[in-house]
């Protein structure tokens, strides 16, 4: 078993609290990703769980035995760091076997255990070679590969793509995804400040602001459902789009918040909203259309293909239906729902528009997805009157009640 619990966690330097009353649930077999903005606790309460940082309050457990107070080598953990931390001197084998040699594994296991490593991460033709005769992505594979053969019960990841370039994240996130499926039973526990990795590779993602954990969830979770401003705006890429003031008050909230892929552009001026292109990006496959409508950050709006619209060009914009999100003065989402306001004047009726007869009290009903509204439904037409019921024991149920039979009118007598 590698399960990890995590409870009541403190970490604290002098006065200074870096981790607050952290309390985590990981299952045997999970891959836990914890993300969040530089300095915010992630890379320290991975330290904690290593043991390369004591704990100040609070209690850690793997495989159901508490840990606090255990070396970092009885924990059953392997760390791969930022760093890679290989040794110049010696092969790809020698750094993958270092660990065991310690530990006085027999020569011929030893062996076994570090090819099986190689060939699991392509390593098999480098095992000779020195750490200054490989790329970057191979060097972090090496990393990983001196930590499987360990044969761990939790894999701790201290932000080990961060020093690559964009094609090598890309290789080496794969390799990384492949292990986890080879390793079913391992639990592993990723540190980045990278949400595509985190999106891409976790299991759950937990989000931490200033040591405390804001939201645990899956990916799609905290894509779809954010507890608060501040995970609405981290997860996500490019970020989501927050309008205020006025741009929200119509929305009957005091921020309101759409992803770039929601927003549409709506002709004739009838969008929710209006402003000024000031830059666009072009990247064959998608467009982002950056515009002022008098917001501190610009509107960010993403287009499939080729965009028309440039720098000058004034537009009117609007959320795609009901993906849109609600939050309150303190940043929590507004669970009540409304409809999305009209785009256009509607014609003048004894009703107003979108009228509806049930729901919450501010006429709407609440979307699926904590904090997006949906569509307030129509009213319902009443149901056409039944037609009186006949008096029981003069017509069979449901048959139509008989028309009284004529009678031929009398012959007059001669």
């Amino acid at each position: 078993m590698s399960d990890l619990q995590i409870s009541n966690l403190y970490k604290r330097y002098g006065n200074v609290e870096v981790l607050k009353d952290i309390n985590l649930d990981i299952k045997s077999g999970e891959f836990i990703v914890f993300v969040g903005p530089s300095g915010c606790g992630k890379s320290t309460l991975l330290r904690t769980i290593s043991g390369l940082e004591t704990i100040s309050s609070g209690q850690l457990e793997i495989g159901g035995r508490v840990v606090n107070d255990v070396a970092p080598s009885k924990r059953g953990i392997a760390m791969v760091f930022q760093s890679y931390a290989l040794y110049p001197h010696m092969t790809v084998f020698d750094n993958m076997a270092y660990s065991l040699k310690l530990t006085r594994t027999p020569k011929d296991e030893i062996k076994k255990k570090v090819e099986a490593a190689a060939d699991m991460l392509q390593l098999g033709p480098y095992l000779e070679r020195l750490p200054k005769a490989l790329s970057g992505g191979q060097r972090q594979r090496v990393a990983i590969g001196r930590a499987i053969v360990r044969n761990p019960q939790v894999f701790l990841f201290d932000e080990p793509l961060s020093n690559l370039d964009a094609a090598l994240r890309v290789a080496t996130r794969m390799e990384i995804a492949k292990l986890k499926e080879s390793l079913p039973g391992t639990t592993m526990v990723y540190v980045t400040h990278d949400q595509v990795e985190a999106m891409t590779l976790a299991d759950r993602i937990v989000v931490l602001k200033d040591g405390v954990v804001m939201q645990v969830g899956t990916p799609m979770e905290l894509y779809d459902q954010p507890q608060s401003l501040f995970v609405a705006g981290f997860i996500g890429s490019p970020k989501m789009n927050f309008l205020t003031g006025k741009n929200a008050s119509s929305y009957k909230a005091t921020t309101v918040g759409v992803r770039p892929e929601h927003m549409e552009i709506v002709p004739n001026g009838n969008g929710a909203w209006t402003g000024k292109v000031i830059y666009s990006e072009d990247l064959g496959s998608d467009s982002y259309i950056y515009v002022d409508n008098g917001e501190e950050e610009a509107v960010i709006i993403r287009q499939e293909g080729k965009t028309p619209y440039k720098a000058g060009a004034q537009i009117s914009f609007a959320p795609k239906g009901d993906l849109f999100h609600r939050f309150d003065e303190g940043g929590r989402p507004i669970t009540s729902g409304v409809a999305a306001p009209a785009r256009a004047p509607a014609a003048k009726s004894a009703e107003p528009a979108n009228a509806t007869k049930e729901g919450t009290p501010d006429e709407g009903v609440v979307g699926a997805a904590g904090g997006v509204a949906m569509p307030a439904k129509p009213a319902r037409k009443p149901a056409a009157k039944k037609a009186a019921t006949p008096k029981a024991g003069t017509v069979k149920t449901g048959a139509a009640p008989k028309a009284p039979a004529r009678r031929a009118p009398a012959k007059p007598k001669a």
